[in-house]
């Protein structure tokens, strides 16, 4: 290891690691390899080039992972790359349950690594999802309710999306109609969902 590249932050991070410290060494050994710059953000080990985020290294309960900043623009000819869910637009993950995964599928994290590597030198970037999906419910208070309708168009796209997918959430119509009843207040007086 370089160890003018390493972060005094990630050695305290992995020193009181419970779960996933031997796989997290790893991949922050092979992190390193790749000429990548070790930071610590998000509570988690990043790694950088030239202050842009290439990977982060996180553990979940389930399985630990590498996690690709920009996963969405990389091609995937081992079809290794996870969507954690679908609201994540650029990030993807490789996961891992034990420590011989990420010792199989070293030279293959390298070599992905590089690749995440080139796309940020090429500058390119996710193209953010711009659509939203209004419910039929929320649709149909816009008709009850003009004011309603302008108010909700005057708020970012994030507080559109944020309210949308709240809304769409709940199973039945009951529950959203409730759900929407009860924003309406915040809609008409320009707030988001958390303000």
């Amino acid at each position: 290891m370089v160890q003018s590249r390493t972060n005094p932050k990630v050695d305290e991070y992995l020193s009181k690691a419970k779960k996933w410290k031997e796989e997290s060494e790893k991949l922050r050994q092979i992190a390193l390899d790749c000429d990548l710059t070790e930071e610590f953000k998000w509570m988690h080990p990043c790694y950088t080039f030239e202050g842009k985020n290439i990977v982060l290294i996180h553990g979940f309960k389930d399985y630990c992972a590498l996690l690709f900043h920009k996963g969405a623009l990389m091609e995937d000819p081992m079809g290794i790359l996870i969507q954690q869910t679908e609201n994540v637009q650029a990030a993807r993950q490789i996961r891992f349950t034990q420590l011989v995964e990420v010792l199989e599928k070293e030279e293959i994290l390298k070599d992905y690594i590089k690749q995440a590597i080139a796309v940020e030198k090429a500058g390119l970037q996710v193209t953010k999802k711009t659509e939203i999906n209004i419910p039929e419910e929320l649709q149909a208070k816009f008709e009850e309710i003009a004011d309603l309708k302008t108010a909700f168009e005057k708020l970012t796209p994030g507080r559109q999306r944020a309210y949308c997918f709240y809304f769409s959430q709940a199973k039945q119509v009951k529950t959203r109609e409730s759900r929407i009843k009860k924003c309406i207040p915040d809609i008409l007086a320009g707030k988001g969902l958390n303000d």
